[in-house]
């Protein structure tokens, strides 16, 4: 990804023989979507947008009301490297609008560059890394995906047991020539699960690598006749897939930074149950969370990867918070805008960070389980908690909050 203006993207895409454009976005759960477009229409796009049906995407409109625009951003350009070099295809993210210019309330990306807005407004620089786990499961002889493994591994394992080394390199070899940095990568501990994990950056180009690095995994493992998931728990006797948001903030307002970091802390650790309709969007995401280290009470504690957010060990100036809870299913743009805002209101009410938690909750007796806060332990429970939040109103859009909240 490039900081580049509209001038310097059409140049850019006429320079390597581009000549198909994919126009992305995503649904309101965090899906990624787009329509392809002749590169010779880009022009007109970013100066009028691009016309599509709103009712056929879902949580967007109904078919009374269905036009949206979309507008890309210059700034997400990257050529897809598994398409042809020649006449290839180039990518896209973008803004929806409706057909008067107006912003569309469903687009969850608008609401974290919002997000990032208001931070910047009171004096909080944050970066945004995450760590999102994934299974590789294997296709039969006609392609069909299987739950069958592609190893029985464990974590940090090597090759032969290993067998997901390869496809792991050349996730990581894609990543990197789309402007990626991918840092590390391992077997993780449920057979045949993944873990690739790549450089922290501000808040929106970390939900957009996110995005990318979900659809690089996806067609990584197609083209070695495998399929990825990033269910929450595909495999009912083994450990779930997380998405580990870590968190670093920098220097600002009069506040000491350690004040300031454990403050945010504090308010995350206050909102996390009214978000986690967001954080953990289906039915199966609950099955994940109390069991294999994916934590289930609210609390913290440095090192400790049974509680809800652990302070990995690092030196003082990389120092970060790792919210354990969330997982790959959540729309990274409606979870990064509510950590940074429930972070904002921690700060902003100087709200003071609990005693750390020394235990390994997921085996503590329940009479010291229960000196902790639960998660909501079903979906239902999540709805209604986020439903009655007056935190969830203030800082989504009644659209979205409405649709996440539905049925409860």
């Amino acid at each position: 990804m490039l900081n580049i203006s509209q001038e310097e993207a059409l140049e850019l895409i006429r320079s390597n023989d581009i000549k198909f454009v994919r126009l992305a976005f995503c649904d309101i759960y965090g899906e990624q979507k787009n329509l392809s477009i002749q590169s010779s229409e880009l022009e007109r796009a970013f100066k009028y947008g691009i016309s599509m049906d709103g009712s056929a995407i879902t949580g967007f409109r109904d078919s009374a009301q269905s036009d949206l625009m979309l507008f890309p951003d210059p700034d997400t350009l990257v050529l897809l490297p598994w398409r042809p070099s020649r006449g290839g295809v180039a990518r896209f993210f973008c803004d929806i609008r409706l057909p008067d210019g107006t912003p569309f309330a469903g687009d969850s990306r608008r609401v974290l560059a919002e997000t990032e807005r208001i931070c910047r407004d009171h004096g909080l620089e944050c970066a945004i890394g995450a760590e999102c786990e994934f299974y590789l499961f294997r296709c039969d002889d006609s392609g069909n995906p299987t739950y069958e493994p592609l190893d029985h591994a464990g974590y940090f394992d090597i090759a032969p047991d290993d067998r997901g080394e390869n496809v792991r390199r050349e996730i990581c070899m894609t990543l990197e020539s789309m402007g990626l940095t991918p840092e590390r990568s391992h077997h993780e501990q449920g057979p045949g699960q993944m873990e690739v994990d790549f450089r922290y950056s501000e808040p929106l180009r970390a939900a957009d690598n996110v995005i990318t690095f979900k659809q690089v995994v996806s067609v990584i493992a197609a083209r070695n006749g495998l399929w990825a998931s990033f269910s929450p728990k595909p495999v009912k006797e083994h450990a779930g897939n997380g998405l580990h948001i870590n968190v670093s903030i920098s220097e600002g307002g009069n506040a000491s930074q350690q004040e300031r970091f454990d403050m945010f802390m504090a308010g995350l650790l206050h909102y996390v149950p009214e978000m986690t309709v967001i954080l953990n969007p289906v039915e199966e995401s609950y099955a994940r969370l109390g069991r294999e280290k994916a934590p289930n009470r609210v609390s913290w504690s440095p090192n400790n990867r049974s509680q809800l957010i652990r302070i990995p060990a690092s030196l003082p100036e990389n120092r970060r918070m790792e919210l354990r809870s969330p997982d790959p299913l959540a729309n990274p743009y409606l979870a990064f805008s509510l950590v940074l805002r429930a972070g904002l209101e921690g700060i902003q009410q100087q709200m003071k960070l609990p005693e750390p938690c020394s235990e390994n909750l997921l085996l503590a007796p329940k009479e010291v389980q229960q000196q902790y806060p639960p998660l909501p332990q079903t979906l239902r429970e999540a709805k209604r908690i986020a439903a009655e939040s007056i935190f969830m109103q203030t800082v989504l859009p009644a659209h979205i909050l409405s649709t996440y909240t539905e049925g409860q």
